[in-house]
């Protein structure tokens, strides 16, 4: 069977309560069905994170100084080959905790025009066609081109996500049109039709007045039905609960689990999935 009729065959044979458990990013196995445990959390910025020693190149603001995405993409595979080195390690012990998998919430391609926002390194800079060029590049040398990917590239943070960083819980990022597909969404929408990355992740903010990780407009009328995007959305990390938290725009953890759900976003960094 193809990966999609062995998925919706193990999808059919679950029960309400272990489908809402693979939901979140640390699904529990279903040994009954043969589902391992997996943690979907991994990071891969600038090197393999948080999964003992790895090599560490420059901070993405530094290589987009390079404007060479040859080396971007040499970069990324030598990332790629260490994240699947340490999986098949982990595996080999039955490992399968938070940074031990192979889907990585690498890169950021936010756009950096925010001196305040305290994650800019992050970021290949304030040019959206820089941006796209290098994100792809990264993204392709991540995931190889062979006929099983090295590993799983994921696009952060979609959308309109920069600073001032302490507000990002609360925020309302306002744009207009022209700038929001311009400037903020140009190199999301480039590395998708480029690159091909299975996943990205929703932003803490709010954008036009819809938190991010639950809106209609960026989930399902952009992303899916312009954009034509068949891969998962995930949350930022305890995103959903800022719905009711901070951008007031919910009453409660199970109006903002619903809103998420709703609107496309498929797996949640954080616990509200299971409430």
């Amino acid at each position: 069977m193809t990966f999609e009729e062995r998925a919706r065959e193990l999808v059919s044979k679950m029960t309400l309560a272990e489908k809402i458990a693979q939901l979140k990013y640390d699904a529990p196995a279903i040994e009954r069905l043969g589902v391992p445990a997996y943690n979907w959390w991994n990071e891969c910025l600038h090197g393999v994170a948080r999964a003992g020693t790895a090599t560490v190149f420059p901070q993405a603001i530094g290589m987009a100084a390079s404007f060479n995405t040859d080396l971007m993409h040499e970069v990324a595979e030598a990332i790629s080959d260490e994240a699947r080195a340490k999986y098949n390690e982990y595996k080999q012990f039955g490992e399968t905790e938070i940074y031990q998998g192979l889907t990585y919430w690498s890169p950021n391609i936010n756009i950096f025009r925010d001196p305040r926002w305290g994650r800019g390194h992050e970021t290949y800079g304030e040019d959206p066609y820089l941006t796209g060029q290098m994100g792809a590049s990264f993204i392709k040398g991540l995931q190889g081109n062979g006929k099983y990917r090295k590993l799983d590239a994921t696009i952060k943070h979609y959308a309109v996500h920069s600073g001032p960083e302490n507000k990002r819980h609360e925020f309302n990022a306002v744009v207009n049109e022209k700038d929001l597909y311009e400037t903020y969404l140009a190199a999301f929408k480039y590395c998708i039709e480029n690159a091909a990355p299975p996943a990205v992740m929703g932003a803490y903010n709010r954008t036009n007045g819809e938190p991010c990780c639950g809106s209609k407009t960026l989930l399902q009328d952009i992303l899916r039905k312009e954009w034509g995007f068949e891969g998962h959305v995930v949350s930022d990390c305890w995103a959903i609960k800022d719905f009711h938290e901070g951008h007031m725009v919910t009453d409660t953890p199970l109006e903002s689990a619903a809103l998420a759900m709703n609107n496309g976003c498929d797996l949640n960094c954080g616990t509200l999935f299971a409430y």
